[in-house]
This record gives structure tokens, C-alpha cells and sequence, in this order.
């Protein structure tokens, strides 16, 4: 069991805190991981067994408590007089009205709450109303390539290429992998994701009219299939309409747009916005869209549809969220920028490309850096050895070495 020491010093620095904690990350990512870690942490720091309550919903012995009245009387029944009582609630979005219970443990005293949840939708809503700024969420995503190296044990280059593959679900990394057992075990993530928790956002959406029900799973795969081929570059739901439509299949933007809702709030895909970086604003058009896990990647693609330049565009992408960076695609005149990383109003400029041997391909990705008038750090991240340098003041740098560095 890795210790996944940034979210783990998350809810450690939260511990306490009149805050609820909401731990939200795709299905098998680690959440319920972490929490244990936590719980073990506490307990080696002086927190008592009785003071720590927890569920899992995905387990059956605790069926019952589904029942959001029940689930209340359950944990009012274990409260310790006199002591702070930790209680934890994971995948608690499928406890319908779960709300009412968290609001309710949240006004008494000597509470300390965690929650987790594998659906965005669970932010949304009656709960995001009864906690406007009494929660503090915490994104986990799966195994950063450091993690993945620590966990097998690999050495980096070889390490790196089954990262590519195989990506970096924390069971993934475990197991004794080969081709087919990976295969297996990321058909079973997707498609629980995709049929499992899309049933729980329908759940929870029944009183919402504006929403449409999710119910063909066969478009939701489609869709999500042309996502996955479409990482790096430019998609609206005008564009995923168009290309369905071509394909015989006579839908509305409306529709599609619900359905990509849908994806993205199950956090298999997320949505990277455009940024005016002379304006410093976002646009509206042509979003990106990148995905949680390569190996999700490489099980819904067919093999001949794999391209190591928009993989390693998608691993920079999430290794910047992990460092706590709000990441956008960069506009600068008529060029982009492929990341534009911001952290407490302070930018960092990024180019990603698996070769600069070639003198047009070094040209076209140190150009874009070089319109940027404003004296924010500027790197170029590629898997070639050959170009690392400083090239008046644009840093190209080794990816290996950068996904290794410490996080800062």
C-alpha cells in the first residue's frame, strides 16, 4: 500500500478543522486507500478506536444504513461523550438525501466528518446549498508517475512506457500485470463507472427537470470512445454532435451535451478551458478534454489509434492538478500554448512534444514561448535527450526528470 503522502498531508492539515472534508476521484482511485492511511495515522497520534466511526457503502453488512434516517441514528448512537468523534462516510452519494445527515452532524459539536464520493454531481445541488463554504474538497486522482515507480518498483525509462500502457489505477500498479489481466481489470473500472455511478448521478438527478436521464449506455460509450480519440485537441459539443450525426445517428447538442456532463462529472474525463494569455481571461470556444487514466485510454481505443504525443500531453496535464496548479490551454495571438499553469496568480508556460530533434518541430514548439512578452517561467517538457537546455531563457527540459522532481 503506497502512501499517498499529498492527500494524506491534506487531511492532515484539515484534521479538526469546522469543515467538512470531501474527498471526490473516479471509482478505484485510492479515496477509500486513503482514508484507512488516515485512520491509521490518527490512531499512531493518539486518537482512540471508538472515536473513529466509518462506512463504506460499497459494502454489504452496512446495506441497511442506504436508509439516510437510519444511518443518522447509527452514527448518533456512537458518538463519544466528552471527545471529538471522527466520522467517516465512503462513496456516501449512495444514500439518497445523504445530505440531511451530513448537514445535521455538521451542526453538533466534537465532529469531525469525511466524506467521499466517486460522482461530482454530489457537490451539486441540495448539498453544494446546505455546505456553501462549510467544505473543502480534496481531488485525488490516480498514481502520479513517481507513485507508480515507488509502488513497482521499476526502473524509470521502463517504468515510464508501462505507465503509458498500462496507467496508474493503484490496483493497476499492484498486481502482477500482464497485457491481459490489466485489460480485464480496467474493463471492469469502465464499465462500472460508466453504468454504476451514472445510475447514481440518475439517482440523485430525478428531481432536477432540467436534466436529462442518462439511459443509452451504447451512446454514452460512443461518446466517450471519441473523447478518448480526441484528447489534446480542440472539441465543443457542436463537433461531438457533427461526428455523430455522420455516423447515422440523429441526435441533438442538447443531448450530447448532458451525456459529456455525464462523463466528466464521473470523473473520467476533464474539461481544460481556453485562456487569453495577453487578456489574461478565458475563452469560451474549443475547449480540451484529457482523461483520468491512459490504461482507460488504451482499453477503449483500439491499439492503432495510440499516439505518444497527446499521452504525454495528458500525463502533464494531471501531474500540474497534482501540484495544485489550475491548468488552461494558452492563446498568444495566433499560436497556442499548451498549458498555461496558474498557482496564486503566478503563471508557468508549458509546450509538451515527444521530439525536438528536428529543427521545424524545436521551431514550432519554442515559438508559441517566445511571443509571451511577460517574464513568467517558460519550459518545454520531451521525451528526447537530445534538446534539454536553455534556450534564452526557455527551459527544455528531460519529461522523466520533471515528473521525478519534487513536487512543488
Amino acid at each position: 500500500m503506497v502512501e499517498r503522502k499529498e492527500y494524506l498531508n491534506q487531511l492532515i492539515e484539515w484534521k479538526d478543522e469546522q469543515v467538512i472534508k470531501v474527498v471526490t476521484g473516479i471509482r478505484r482511485c485510492g479515496k477509500s486507500t486513503l482514508l484507512l492511511l488516515f485512520q491509521q495515522w490518527m490512531k499512531a497520534n493518539g486518537i482512540t478506536e471508538e472515536q473513529i466511526v466509518s462506512v463504506n457503502f460499497e459494502e454489504l453488512e452496512y446495506e441497511e444504513l442506504l436508509d439516510y434516517k437510519k444511518l443518522y441514528q447509527y452514527l448518533k448512537e456512537r458518538l463519544v461523550n466528552g471527545k471529538t468523534t471522527y466520522i467517516f462516510l465512503d462513496e456516501v452519494q449512495k444514500v439518497p438525501s445523504f445530505e440531511k445527515v451530513v448537514d445535521s452532524l455538521y451542526v453538533k459539536p466534537n465532529i469531525d466528518l469525511y466524506i467521499t464520493g466517486s460522482n461530482a454531481y454530489m457537490l451539486s445541488g441540495d448539498l453544494a446549498t446546505l455546505l456553501t463554504g462549510r467544505y473543502v474538497e480534496i481531488k485525488m486522482l490516480p498514481l502520479s508517475f513517481q507513485e507508480f515507480l515507488l509502488m513497482t518498483g521499476l526502473e524509470p525509462e521502463r517504468g515510464f512506457s508501462e505507465y503509458l500502457r498500462n496507467g496508474g489505477m493503484p490496483y493497476t500498479a499492484a498486481m502482477n500485470r500482464t497485457d491481459e489481466k490489466v485489460s480485464t481489470y480496467l474493463e471492469g473500472i469502465y464499465n462500472t463507472v460508466i453504468v454504476k455511478d451514472i445510475e447514481d448521478r440518475q439517482a440523485r438527478k430525478e428531481n432536477d427537470p432540467s436534466k436529462r436521464k442518462i439511459t443509452d449506455i451504447v451512446l454514452l460509450k460512443t461518446i466517450a470512445k471519441y473523447l478518448a480519440s480526441v484528447v489534446g485537441n480542440p472539441v465543443s459539443v457542436r463537433s461531438i454532435t457533427d461526428y455523430l450525426i455522420s455516423n447515422g445517428r440523429k441526435i441533438s447538442p442538447n443531448t450530447v451535451g448532458d451525456y459529456v456532463e455525464a462523463l466528466t462529472e464521473s470523473f473520467i474525463f476533464y474539461p481544460a478551458e481556453r485562456f487569453d494569455i495577453v487578456g489574461k481571461q478565458l475563452l469560451k470556444a474549443n475547449r480540451k478534454m484529457y482523461i483520468v487514466d491512459l490504461g482507460l485510454r488504451n482499453h477503449i481505443l483500439p491499439r492503432k489509434n495510440y499516439d505518444l504525443g497527446f499521452s504525454i500531453e495528458n500525463i502533464v496535464y494531471f501531474e500540474l492538478l497534482r501540484r495544485g496548479y489550475k491548468v488552461t490551454i494558452g492563446k498568444a495571438g495566433n499560436t497556442e500554448v499548451d498549458f498555461v499553469a496558474e498557482k496564486q496568480g503566478v503563471y508557468q508556460y508549458f509546450q509538451v512534444t515527444a521530439d525536438m530533434t528536428a529543427k521545424e518541430t524545436f521551431d514550432r514548439e519554442i515559438r508559441p514561448l517566445e511571443n509571451i512578452r511577460d517574464n513568467y517561467e517558460k519550459t518545454v517538457l520531451t521525451t528526447d535527450r537530445l534538446t534539454p537546455g536553455n534556450y534564452n531563457g526557455i527551459q527544455v527540459r528531460y519529461l522523466l526528470d520533471w515528473l521525478m522532481e519534487t513536487k512543488n
